[in-house]
């Protein structure tokens, strides 16, 4: 085959891909805008979806935590876990008595984790239980529940 046979052959393939491309490409539109046609979003279902999203967006007040390190519950102690928290409050008139209470927050954290071992709280559903765990014992110090969530900023396990 000699080279130019092949440049026009390379050129033929990229304007068929061209083609090709082009084509989905309206296809795809005029597929989007039918969908919208026949399924029309009224003014009620976006104003309340645009809602949910702005609720859902919007984080209450956090409260950074220092870090954490300490001896897992595994065989020969030789593993250790570091993490850091931030703790997503219910207003911001919880921060003072969160303040007050840190030692006893400290305490909770520093009892509870401790007692894990690398197992538990290596794969997601380990670290979201230990999330809800903390949430929980903290939420026991205060007479409402006053920590609506916790962020781990940090988890490291060696």
């Amino acid at each position: 085959m000699s080279k130019t046979m092949l440049i026009i052959v390379i050129i033929i393939s990229f304007l068929f891909l061209g083609i090709m491309g082009t084509g989905l490409f309206v296809m795809w539109n005029k597929l989007s805008s039918l969908d919208r046609v026949v399924n029309p979003v009224s003014e009620e279902e976006s104003e309340d979806a645009n809602k949910e999203e702005e609720d859902q967006d919007v984080i209450g007040p956090t409260y950074a935590l220092d870090t954490f390190i300490v001896n897992l519950a595994d065989e020969g102690g030789k593993r250790y876990l570091r993490v850091t928290m931030n703790l997503e409050l219910k207003d911001t008139a919880v921060s003072k008595e969160l303040e007050k209470r840190l030692p006893q927050i400290r305490n909770a954290v520093l009892m509870l984790l401790p007692t894990k071992r690398h197992e538990d709280i290596r794969n997601i559903e380990g670290k979201i239980g230990l999330r809800d765990e903390i949430i929980t014992r903290l939420n026991g110090l205060f007479k409402e529940e006053s920590i609506t969530n916790l962020y781990f900023t940090e988890f490291v396990v060696q």
